[in-house]
Parts: C-alpha cells; structure tokens; sequence
C-alpha cells in the first residue's frame, strides 16, 4: 500500500472516530485539518468534493461488514446461523462503538453523482459484493418463492438498523437481537427455523464482550 493510500485509510479512520454517536452527518473536509493534523490542501487532494468524504467512509464500512462476512461464512458452516450472526454482529457493532449508521446518507443519487469515479466506483463494486453475500447465504439458506426476499431483508436491516441508533438501544440486550433474528427469519420465509433464543443472545453476548476486553 502506497502512502497516499495509508493517508487516505487514517483520514477515513479519522472521519469515523468523528462521527461516532453523530446522527448525522455533520462532518466536512476542513473538519478533519484539526482533527488529523493533516493540511488543508492535502485533505482536499484525496476528497475533492464533500461527496468523496461521505462515500470514503462508507467505502471503509463495507470493507468491514465484508470481511466480517468472511469470518463468519468461516465460523458458521450452518448458513442460517451464519446470516443471523453476522448481522446481529453488524448490529452489536454499531451500538457497542457508537459507529455512524451509514445508511442514513447512503445510498443517495445526489452524493453518488457528485463524488469522483475513483469513489463512486469504490462504493458500487463494495456494494454489489455485499449483496452478492447477502444474495447468496439466503439462497443456501432456501429459497421461498413468492418474494425478492434478498430485497425485502436488505431494506429491512437499512432501516431496523436506524430505527434502532435513533432508539437507543442497548448493545448488550439480549431480547433485541433475539427480536431482530425473529424479523430476520420471517422476512426470509422460514418461521419453521429454531430461532436463536434470548439465552442464546446472552451467552453470545458475554462472548463479544470477552473478544473486545
């Protein structure tokens, strides 16, 4: 990786730690000079417009998300419990780090059309290998006919995942990921799985809890 490459990634890093608990994004590149020590100028070479700043951060988000889902498609050989888990996972980060909910900005045609190739371009191939996972743990699952259920599940955890920043949830309440495994599994068309159970949650829970101390 180059040094231009390394700037960038701690500028993105920078942005994050920023933007923690911000339920907005109130964040601009003149923000990150103070904040990363870093020159105007140089700041305003890797993101040429604000667009750049927001799509880089979700850029590195889906980097994360998706090697995650390479740890746990390695983790989980069952691909029900692989997809429940990875996105509890999803959902126990954001709360337990105070992470910026991407999906309140993204995606957006507006931000998409005025941020440079380099980033636009980032975004949708991140974005379509993370639907390509999704897509393919829910088909390894079973398909249900009836429904686009790689659709219906997508926008579900974009908007539960909001609904649930906006709520100030616990991040080591049990109850909530067994509620969102529950809307999981219906929205895929198998209410007939053994859904998680809240102890399930709790041990799961203490076994972050261990990973992360």
């Amino acid at each position: 990786m180059s040094s231009w490459d390394q700037r960038g990634d701690y500028l993105v890093q920078v942005s994050q730690r920023c933007l923690k608990g911000s339920k907005t994004f109130d964040l601009c590149r003149s923000h990150l000079v103070k904040a990363s020590q870093i020159s105007k100028g140089t700041i305003y070479n890797h993101f040429t417009t604000e667009a750049d700043l927001i799509v880089a951060v979700g850029c590195a988000q889906y980097e994360q998300w998706l090697s995650q889902a390479k740890r746990d498609t390695e983790k989980y050989p069952n691909p029900y419990e692989r997809y429940i888990f990875h996105h509890c996972q999803r959902l126990y980060c954001m709360l337990s780090e105070q992470h910026f909910v991407i999906d309140r900005v993204l995606p957006n045609e507006t931000v998409l059309n005025n941020c440079s190739d380099y980033y636009r371009q980032r975004y949708e191939k991140l974005t379509a290998e993370s639907y390509r996972w999704n897509e393919d743990a829910i088909r390894d699952i079973g398909e249900v006919s009836g429904f686009d259920r790689v659709e219906l599940v997508t926008n579900y955890i974009r908007g539960a995942l909001i609904n649930i920043d906006d709520s100030h949830k616990q991040y080591d309440d049990p109850k909530l990921y067994h509620q969102f495994s529950y809307a999981l599994t219906q929205l895929m068309g198998h209410s007939a799985k053994r859904i998680p159970t809240e102890k399930d949650f709790e041990n799961w829970i203490a076994a972050q809890s261990q990973l992360t101390h």
